[in-house]
């Protein structure tokens, strides 16, 4: 009995071993045929298309055929380099992400995700730039400007070691953009916003000769709930020039600075 176990044990492992081989070939071969094909084109695909504002399928196919020096249609696949092309089209400032490979039917496809400006910066040492949700820097561009909340005063330079105070900044820059962003009537008011040196914002709004001192992005949507009631109680019926500022950095009230002349 126990032989008989053995043996079928034996031809259990054989057709297991048989199996595997066949598996081995067949995969080899595939590889084979795939580095005997050759491109049959490309296809760009960017993610979120309707939000494209700096980056289009023209500006990836440049990068893609290295300003049109690479012809990639008819050239043979196993002579393309996936990696060379992905790492330079990351490269782009534009560009968040990027997926390089091949179909079934040999075509490149090329998918990116673009890195969407939340922001229009000015730094303190003059420079003018975008950025995204991360607080990764894009340049600006000729081809269109986006409208974006306005910060100015902006004290962090191009270095990725940031400070625990830094990277709260652009945690705070993040959080009141993104708010803005998603509010008709702020994102109106609110002309732009001034960095002070301790960190934290001075609004100047479009109606209204006021500074709102708003401190930092702690409890934004608290802050902005509490300025709306102000104006709509108090600016309302004084006007909206009375006050030289508004102190809305504390808990529970709005502290008004009258103007004195």
């Amino acid at each position: 009995m126990s032989i008989t176990k053995n043996i079928r044990r034996i031809i259990f492992i054989c057709i297991w071993i048989l199996a595997g081989t066949g598996f081995v070939v067949l995969l080899i071969a595939a590889v084979n045929s795939r580095n005997h094909q050759v491109c049959q084109g490309y296809e760009i695909e960017i993610k979120d298309a309707d939000k494209a504002i700096f980056i289009d399928k023209k500006s990836i196919e440049k990068v893609l055929t290295a300003n049109n020096t690479i012809v990639l249609k008819n050239k043979p696949v196993k002579s393309i380099d996936l990696n060379g092309i992905e790492a330079r089209i990351k490269k782009e400032p534009w560009v968040k992400d990027a997926e390089i490979f091949f179909d079934n039917s040999e075509k490149l496809k090329v998918s990116i995700e673009q890195r969407i400006p939340i922001a229009r910066m000015f730094s303190s040492s003059g420079g003018s730039f975008y950025i995204d949700s991360s607080g990764q820097r894009m340049p600006l561009s000729d081809k269109m400007s986006a409208k974006l909340p306005v910060f100015t005063g902006y004290p962090i330079d191009g270095k990725k070691n940031r400070t625990p105070a830094e990277r709260k900044l652009i945690r705070d820059v993040k959080d009141v953009s993104l708010f803005l962003l998603s509010d008709p009537f702020w994102m109106a008011q609110i002309s732009q916003i001034d960095i002070t040196p301790a960190k934290e914002f001075e609004m100047v709004p479009t109606v209204g000769n006021h500074i709102i001192e708003f401190g930092d992005g702690t409890d934004y949507e608290t802050k902005f709930k509490k300025l709306f009631m102000f104006y709509k109680q108090v600016l309302a019926k004084t006007g909206m020039d009375k006050y030289e500022r508004l102190k809305i950095q504390y808990d529970d009230e709005i502290i008004g600075v009258k103007r004195t002349n």
